[in-house]
């Protein structure tokens, strides 16, 4: 039976791509209203299990269930509409649309008016209209981007963009997040902004968020419980600062660790 306060479910969850097992049976639950984060050196299998959690890729084993419904049986278009919304390491904006255009096509899902109705404009339409539109200039309040509300995406330094993005994700009104890697190209000022909108998301919105992050300072900072991945296998799970002192995790990182503790002597 389901826990009610647990929202995903990821159960022995596995993906083979010709004789690679990316991912090799995975587990975890994120519970509604933590912050559960993936961490693991480049090729642990994170962004693979966000592919799968998208619908990008489809499990050759295990399975993932959201809100007890198996998403194995949903399409891939029926993500977002099921309140799962994701982020990108590499941003996928709209470039020569303006922020506020790239966040009504965020919440395009929502839009109850069929095809005649929105051809003719009727008031059904124009009801969808009025809603996508209180809600994009929520978003804009929420993350503070007001000042760039009408300017085009091409023109906007990256670490706006990244916010835009997330704007965008949060106007399909998810029940859970996927952040794949937020702080990254970022500077350590937008980094610190990354983490308040975050803490904001979990605690004012009240939104799950499942990230993938190589920042430790910020995964030990916004993060209820965390995941580490080596090799597409689990390592360890548990808070950010047990699962950063786990030996299992420090080798993956840093070596073995007689390597580690060799260069701490030579540090000494």
């Amino acid at each position: 039976m389901l826990d009610a306060q647990t929202l995903l479910i990821a159960r022995d969850l596995s993906v083979q791509f010709g004789g690679v097992r990316a991912v090799n049976q995975v587990s975890f639950e994120v519970r509604r209203g933590e912050v559960f984060t993936l961490i693991g050196p480049n090729g642990a299998g994170k962004t693979t299990v966000f592919n799968l959690i998208s619908r990008i890729y489809t499990p050759t084993g295990g399975e993932l269930v959201f809100e007890g419904r198996r998403l194995a049986e949903v399409p891939p278009h029926g993500i977002a509409q099921l309140g799962i919304a994701r982020t990108f390491q590499n941003i996928e904006l709209f470039e020569h649309a303006t922020v506020l255009q790239n966040l009504l096509i965020g919440h395009h899902i929502h839009r109850g008016a069929g095809f005649w109705s929105n051809l003719f404009f009727t008031p059904a339409s124009r009801q969808a209209e009025l809603a996508a539109r209180r809600r994009a200039e929520e978003v804009i309040d929420f993350l503070d981007l007001q000042h760039h509300r009408d300017a085009m995406v091409a023109g906007l330094p990256y670490g706006v963009r990244k916010v835009v993005e997330l704007g965008r994700a949060l106007c399909t009104g998810p029940k859970l997040l996927l952040l794949d890697e937020p702080s990254s190209g970022l500077n350590v000022e937008e980094t610190e902004d990354m983490a308040f909108w975050i803490q904001d998301i979990r605690n004012e919105l009240g939104i799950t968020v499942l990230m993938v992050e190589h920042d430790m300072s910020l995964v030990s900072r916004v993060s209820d419980r965390v995941l580490a991945m080596n090799q597409g296998e689990v390592l360890a799970l548990g808070t950010p600062a047990e699962v950063q002192a786990h030996p299992g995790v420090i080798e993956a990182y840093l070596g073995s660790v007689d390597d580690v503790s060799s260069l701490r002597r030579q540090a000494a």
